[in-house]
């Protein structure tokens, strides 16, 4: 055979061998030596999932800002890069963002993580709550009904004056953790007091509005007229038209309660009955009749959707004290999922993934990466790990829907700034914080903690952004050192060596059998390794 021939055939087969291969979204579908999913970017998940969030990250960072001055993400829900995308910003997006960099920031240590997580709440404080004279006062709208305008003043289907309480109560608690991020006290000459204010403000609302609710309403509507107190309308599953009076996504109103209590802050009694009531019709109703409701802003239909049910079993995962029965509510949660949403286009693969709601029976990049994170963290606290596979998959999965460059597509649709941004990279991080050995990479990173991580300064690592108002440790050529708001707490670290020595409040800290004695525990991988921090008296670590 010559060599032209020989040419020819290693052609052929080049050729023949991709033309094999599958494409989900961006890119080709790749598999393991049994023919199941694994990442497009690398077979090590740490690799690839740090490069899917760390890619969307740098998308959103970068966007072009838009004809108002300012950012393309702060006007529109849907990106698009050639001309703007008619519609406003989606209902959540601006808390789903400031909960996804917050838990970046630690991951990272880039400031400017922090930087757009102020702009946000400082800009929709400004531009976007209801007057405080108002029927429902002092809470965020979701929507802005003028593209350009710079104002959130309404809701996407009912218009201006209407907004949704269940998103009010997610803004809340962001801004309570920003209040923890930067601190009391003066800060870039704004003081960190005021976001803990606004959420006291948005709470009051809340709790006053509040009532018993029953199988058609929930203690809060979905949707309210801000100026005449009117419930808005929805068409409902059997025909007609109803009211918006009913949703289950409160985990983030209920979070926003006890962090309210732990902290001492506004009206500590009043939230505790808050809560109690809410939690009770929780138990009662979604989480008896798998009855969990709307969460869209842009759904005029009635839908059971699946964000609501599985935040909710996060919810009773971060808090079994409330649910003496929880590993098999969870469970029962996840398995009303799959019966309702799963999808099985990929089964193939050796996954099935999950549709958004059943309304819009449409597969879910961030759904599917949520659901997976839920079910990783029920195999560590359980032991079940009969979802443990597939939750992997489901991961690998996701990550086919990130270019290179960072747009992330909703699969059958379009680039989606809520689902495929902060709704996105937050299940990664919550992922690898349940399951750490999916982390191990080439990077060294904070995987978890039980507390706020105020400053994260990696050696290797060049931060961004403004300048921390912290003053940098004077050991600076420390490996890692990080801030936290809590004085006792626990951090789980990758780093890819044992380290020297770790100085907890710049002393020498010991390594310790238990996670109650303040010390580290060093734990080996086929890469490096993971670090426990255990402190029950210091804020300030420093690993060498």
């Amino acid at each position: 055979m010559g060599k032209n021939s020989f040419f020819i055939f290693f052609l052929l087969l080049f050729l023949t061998a991709n033309a094999q291969k599958e494409k989900l979204m961006y890119h080709n579908i790749q598999t393991d030596a049994a023919g199941k999913i694994i990442p497009w970017y690398s077979a090590e998940t740490g690799k690839a999932y740090s490069n899917a969030i760390q890619s969307v990250w740098h998308f959103w960072d970068t966007m072009r800002t838009d004809l108002n001055g300012l950012p393309y993400y702060m006007n529109h829900q849907v990106w698009r890069p050639g001309i703007n995308d008619p519609r406003g910003v989606g209902g959540d997006q601006f808390a789903m963002a400031m909960s996804s960099w917050r838990l970046l920031y630690a991951y990272t240590g880039d400031e400017r993580l922090k930087d757009n997580i102020k702009f946000m709440a400082d800009y929709t404080i400004a531009n976007g709550f209801s007057s405080a004279t108002s029927h429902w006062p002092n809470l965020p709208y979701s929507y802005n009904t003028l593209l350009y305008s710079g104002k959130y003043d309404g809701d996407m289907v009912l218009g201006k004056n209407y907004l949704q309480p269940d998103k009010a109560g997610a803004f809340g608690i962001e801004l309570v953790k920003l209040y923890k991020l930067i601190g009391s006290g003066s800060y870039q000459n704004v003081v960190g007091d005021q976001y803990l204010d606004v959420a006291v403000g948005i709470a009051n609302t809340l709790a006053d509005k509040m009532i018993d609710g029953d199988a058609d309403h929930s203690p809060l509507p979905f949707k309210v007229n801000t100026v005449t107190g009117e419930t808005g309308k929805i068409y409902l599953e059997k025909g007609g038209v109803g009211l918006s009076s009913y949703t289950s996504n409160w985990s983030g109103t209920m979070k926003l309660y006890l962090e309210l209590i732990k902290l001492n802050k506004g009206n500590v009694t009043l939230y505790q009955q808050a809560f109690d009531k809410m939690l009770a019709w929780m138990k009662k109703y979604p989480l008896t009749n798998n009855k969990w409701g709307p969460f869209f802003e842009d759904i005029s239909v009635w839908s059971d959707t699946q964000i609501n049910a599985i935040t909710f079993a996060q919810f009773m995962m971060n808090h079994p004290e409330y649910f003496p029965e929880w590993k098999q509510e969870v469970k029962e949660i996840f398995e009303w999922v799959y019966s309702k949403m799963k999808n099985e286009t990929w089964k193939k693969y050796g996954v099935t993934v999950v549709n958004e709601q059943t309304a819009y029976q449409v597969p879910g990049n961030s759904h599917t990466a949520r659901q997976a994170a839920a079910q990783l963290q029920y195999a560590t606290l359980s032991g079940d790990t009969s979802y443990k596979e597939n939750a992997i998959r489901q991961l690998n999965w996701a990550t086919y829907m990130v270019d290179i460059d960072g747009k992330n597509r909703y699969p059958q649709d379009d680039i989606w700034l809520t689902d495929g941004y902060g709704d996105y990279v937050r299940h990664y991080l919550r992922a690898m914080a349940a399951l750490p050995s999916l982390a191990v990479c080439n990077e060294e990173h904070i995987l978890s903690s039980t507390s706020v991580i105020q400053q994260a300064i990696y050696k290797n690592n060049t931060n961004k952004g403004f300048e921390p108002a912290f003053k940098k440790p004077a050991a600076t050529q420390a490996s890692l050192f990080y801030r936290t708001y809590d004085a006792a707490g626990k951090e789980v670290i990758f780093l890819l060596k044992k380290p020297s020595k770790v100085l907890l409040n710049n002393k020498v800290s010991l390594e310790v059998a238990d996670n109650k004695t303040q010390g580290f525990q060093w734990e080996k991988a086929a890469k490096g390794g993971f670090l426990t921090i255990n402190r029950t008296d210091a804020k300030e670590v420093s690993i060498w």
